[in-house]
């Protein structure tokens, strides 16, 4: 059951580095917030408790959306409202566009921003399995300077990141795909969040792909699992053997749990299921 929040000092920085000085100064006692959707919630809860909040919403120049050098960059404090509905997002990231819309309900993709999203290490987070999928990285500012972290490297266990204790997040940078690749994404959900989400980026051509594709499997385990492309590559998804081989190698890429979404059995199943039905889509299947 919810619970008042315990008393905190919120700070209100007007700059990267003022952050990342409060960020130095105040340690574990101190979490960034902008959304709040989770961090908030998680404090009413009584699962975690902090003296100091740093709000970053009026940090200049972490909201911006724009294309550049071939990628996308999504500022840190962007929320999946504005993400879903930036008209670089719609041409350059369809896939990304739609994934944000359908992330929670109206009043977290409001308020809620995808660095906030990422930081948190949610397990059963939508926008993480297709940024990989994707080649996203995370651009992290800290005392000793900017940095990129993939998303293998950022997402490093539930509720761990490679986010280090002075850092904040400053951007996502998302490659465009090029020319003749396609990239979806496809989750089941039964309670509040994803219980399995599947993400792809590839390129097919009379029903073999024609490059290394990136399957994703997200939601389901600790991390985002990246399918071994060596498994996948070349196989014939026109043919049920073909498909088959690929599922499989989906559902041996997690390594799920029992809990209130399913056994790991059948979360595994679903694994497969949404593989197959992913890959169809790419193959321009209705």
């Amino acid at each position: 059951m919810p619970m008042p929040l315990h008393p905190f000092v919120l700070h209100r920085p007007d700059s990267a580095e003022e952050v990342i000085e409060l960020r130095s100064a105040l340690g574990e006692d101190a979490a960034l917030y902008a959304g709040g959707t989770e961090l908030l919630s998680a404090m009413k809860m009584g699962a975690i408790s902090y003296e100091h909040l740093i709000d970053v919403k009026r940090v200049p120049g972490l909201r911006e959306i724009f294309d550049q050098d071939g990628s996308v960059h999504i500022g840190a404090t962007a929320t999946h409202h504005e993400i879903e509905n930036h008209p670089v997002v719609v041409d350059r990231l369809p896939s990304l566009a739609k994934l944000t819309h359908s992330v929670a309900n109206v009043r977290v993709r409001v308020a809620g921003t995808i660095a906030g999203n990422l930081a948190f290490g949610e397990p059963h987070a939508d926008p993480p399995a297709l940024l990989m999928a994707l080649g996203g990285t995370v651009v992290v500012q800290g005392a000793k300077g900017r940095r990129s972290m993939d998303i293998a490297e950022f997402c490093v266990g539930a509720y761990e990141t490679g986010l280090r204790e002075d850092e904040l997040i400053v951007e996502v940078d998302v490659p465009i795909p090029p020319p003749g690749s396609v990239a979806t994404y496809m989750k089941f959900q039964v309670l509040e969040r994803p219980s399995v989400g599947v993400a792809c980026l590839g390129e097919i051509h009379d029903g073999r792909f024609t490059s290394p594709p990136r399957l994703v499997i997200g939601a389901v385990d600790e991390v985002p699992r990246l399918v071994d492309a060596a498994a996948i590559d070349g196989a014939d998804i026109q043919d049920e053997a073909g498909m088959g081989a690929v599922c499989d190698a989906a559902s041996r890429a997690v390594d799920p749990t029992d809990d209130l979404s399913g056994s790991a059995d059948y979360k595994r199943h679903l694994v497969g299921v949404l593989a197959r039905r992913v890959l169809r889509k790419l193959a321009g299947e209705p």
